[in-house]
């Protein structure tokens, strides 16, 4: 990985893709100003887009390190920054510094177990590029099941890969709900929690104790950590990530901090029973 004063050093950068995921939701592939990757990353980690005389800010990198050519970035348009970027056109200038935070345990603690992820809205951008690295990487691996929730059909983000390509795996599950239904839905209605408790998912124990993964937004992730803990797993085998609030990036401006914790370098992945010792207002 890049070297502390490296990650603060702003590269040339430029926008190499744009795919339209939903009508506020765009990927961006970007590729450094000789094209390929910057730096190198793993799944779950971040780095920092700028646009010159605009600003910058932290994104989750949701493309997987096993891909070398490019980055993807799936931004929501929400603010100044991301609203300048979506109306920006192929091939623009940017800036890209990083990784940054701490990745999900692939290299150790997912291996040989089966794997649960549960997603909702743009919370599936960092746990697609976990995703994509386990299939990759298909053999170091247990069985894989996908939970992903939106508020309409309109709102799921990567749905060509989430309805017909991601069943498609080996020894993998896709199992998509929409608050409420809408056009032409014919899949199931209902919010991602109730869901989890309806396909009544197993702890499973020893070698094949499954491990799970959220991100969404956070009472998505409130109520889903409430409902794996009564169906039995442990918060040790329960992952989260909690991008809120970056700004430096290397624990310095104090934007991030909630506690004694600082989302940018202690997360922005998270054991979930280290969430205990974050304060409970947060």
């Amino acid at each position: 990985m890049c070297s502390p004063t490296g990650t603060l050093i702003p590269q040339p950068a430029r926008i190499m893709h744009i795919e339209a995921n939903t009508a506020d939701t765009k990927t961006f592939r970007v590729v450094s100003a000789n094209g390929g990757k910057a730096f190198p990353h793993m799944p779950g980690q971040c780095a920092m887009l700028g646009i010159p005389g605009v600003g910058e800010a932290m994104f989750s990198i949701s493309s997987s390190p096993t891909n070398t050519d490019f980055y993807e970035f799936s931004i929501k348009a929400v603010g100044r920054l991301t609203h300048h970027l979506h109306a920006m056109p192929p091939d623009s200038p940017l800036t890209l510094r990083g990784p940054y935070g701490t990745p999900f345990p692939v290299a150790d603690v997912l291996k040989n177990r089966d794997l649960l992820f549960i997603a909702g809205g743009i919370g599936l951008a960092p746990l697609r590029s976990v995703i994509k690295y386990v299939f990759d990487n298909r053999a170091e691996y247990g069985a894989v099941d996908i939970v992903y929730g939106a508020r309409s059909a309109g709102d799921l983000v990567f749905r060509e890969e989430v309805l017909t390509e991601w069943p498609t795996r080996p020894d993998t599950r896709v199992h998509v709900t929409v608050d409420r239904a809408t056009g032409d839905w014919r899949g199931h209605v209902g919010f991602v929690p109730g869901y989890i408790k309806e396909l009544c998912f197993t702890p499973g124990e020893g070698e094949r104790e499954k491990i799970a993964l959220i991100c969404g937004p956070p009472v998505m992730i409130k109520y889903a950590l409430a409902t794996l803990l009564e169906m039995g797993f442990s918060k040790t085998r329960i992952y989260t990530t909690l991008e809120m609030r970056m700004k430096c990036g290397i624990g310095k401006c104090g934007r991030c901090n909630i506690g004694h914790k600082y989302v940018c370098v202690d997360g922005p992945v998270f054991r979930c029973d280290a969430l205990d010792e974050l304060p409970e207002e947060y």
